[in-house]
């Protein structure tokens, strides 16, 4: 497998349509509530089936990835994550789009074992935290597209053919990378991980305990950026829209600078580095939101840094994990780091919805600022391993 910046582009690119298909459930929120006619802890629960589908997916999907090699399984993912796409886009019911929305989740289980182990493979020498700031820049893109292609779409047509064009899209990647990409081989053995290994190693267990809380952070504010735009900033859905892909945007540009940096420091240390300063700038964003953030140019301003501090973050993060494990457990390693990730995601929206019906936003912002304190103490405590 030659080490280029082709290969990782070919990667880069399925990260973008993979996450151009399952961040498309967070741009329609507005709409799915308008439709269903649900509460705002209801949405919440809309977003959770889609993370339970993913999460419980992630170590089989790991599995395949280190048993098959990582091409097959991205993509069949790709295509699976298109169908799944147009599921939720013909749900007749809430009970249906809350099934459509798992599998959409079980199908985009495959990316971040199947990417990773990608970029491992194919970044050159010393620039692995570059690659995989470029990398993370897909999940960015895609959710920024979605934001653009399902809001867009909706204001000259049914909401639902935005998710249609993000199927064709996506399934004519799947071909692309098929024919683009070569992929490197596994062990030929489809079997349960052996984590004996990753149990005995403190720092990575540590980042994944950080990962938690990153989670419940990223998670609640994309679910619901565009409803706080709308209920207290008073913007259109649109607008919201926006702010949202401007959030994709900013993280973009983060996690190519937080890699280079990282690159520049070196090794675990220089990642896990990197992404404390990013998460201690999340601390004071989501104060300044719980605070009062209502007007429309202060509420731009914070969304962009959240965009730079706590989206940017997660690229390295994955470089800090994949340099803590050794190549062969990359796959479930990174199951591990993501199920942590995605179990915050679980958690966090449906009390962020509560606390907003009972209390308000403010109280919801003030949550993630303690998650976000919670996450910079974990990835204070991996530095001094490292």
């Amino acid at each position: 497998m030659a080490r280029d910046w082709r290969s990782v582009g070919t990667v880069a690119a399925w990260q973008t349509a993979a996450s151009l298909c399952y961040y498309s459930i967070f741009a329609a929120t507005s709409f799915v509530r308008d439709a269903f006619t649900l509460s705002e802890s209801l949405v919440g629960l809309f977003l959770t089936a889609a993370l339970v589908g993913y999460t419980a997916a992630l170590f089989p999907s790991g599995a395949a990835v280190d048993g098959f090699g990582e091409k097959p399984v991205m993509v069949g993912g790709l295509v699976a994550l298109a169908v799944a796409a147009v599921g939720v886009s013909l749900a007749p019911s809430y009970g249906a789009v809350l099934v459509a929305g798992a599998v959409l989740g079980v199908a985009y289980s495959s990316a971040m074992p199947g990417t990773n182990r990608g970029i491992v493979a194919t970044a050159p020498r010393g620039r692995e935290n570059f690659a995989m700031g470029l990398k993370q820049v897909g999940v960015t893109a895609g959710s920024g597209a979605a934001s653009l292609v399902v809001t867009g779409v909706a204001a000259v047509a049914a909401w639902q053919v935005g998710f249609w064009v993000i199927a064709v899209v996506a399934a004519g990647y799947a071909v692309a990378f098929a024919v683009l990409y070569d992929g490197a081989g596994g062990s030929g053995e489809f079997s349960v991980p052996d984590v004996r290994d990753l149990r005995a190693n403190g720092a990575y267990l540590l980042l994944v305990a950080g990962g938690l809380f990153l989670g419940a952070s990223i998670y609640s504010m994309l679910g619901y950026t565009i409803l706080y735009v709308e209920d207290v900033v008073g913007a259109s859905a649109a607008v919201g829209g926006a702010i949202l892909a401007l959030t994709q945007v900013t993280g973009s540009v983060s996690r190519v600078g937080a890699g280079s940096l990282a690159d520049r420091f070196g090794g675990a240390n220089g990642a896990v580095t990197v992404a404390l300063g990013q998460v201690a700038l999340s601390v004071c964003l989501f104060a300044a939101l719980a605070v009062g953030a209502a007007s429309l140019p202060v509420a731009v301003a914070v969304f962009a840094g959240l965009g730079l501090s706590i989206h940017g973050s997660t690229g390295v993060f994955y470089s800090c994990l994949s340099e803590l494990v050794a190549d062969d457990d990359i796959g479930a390693a990174t199951a591990g780091g993501q199920t942590a990730i995605n179990v915050g995601g679980l958690l966090a929206p449906p009390l962020f919805g509560a606390l907003v019906e009972t209390a308000g936003y403010a109280e919801g912002w003030a949550l993630l600022a303690g998650c976000t304190v919670a996450a910079a103490g974990l990835l204070f405590a991996v530095r001094r391993r490292t």
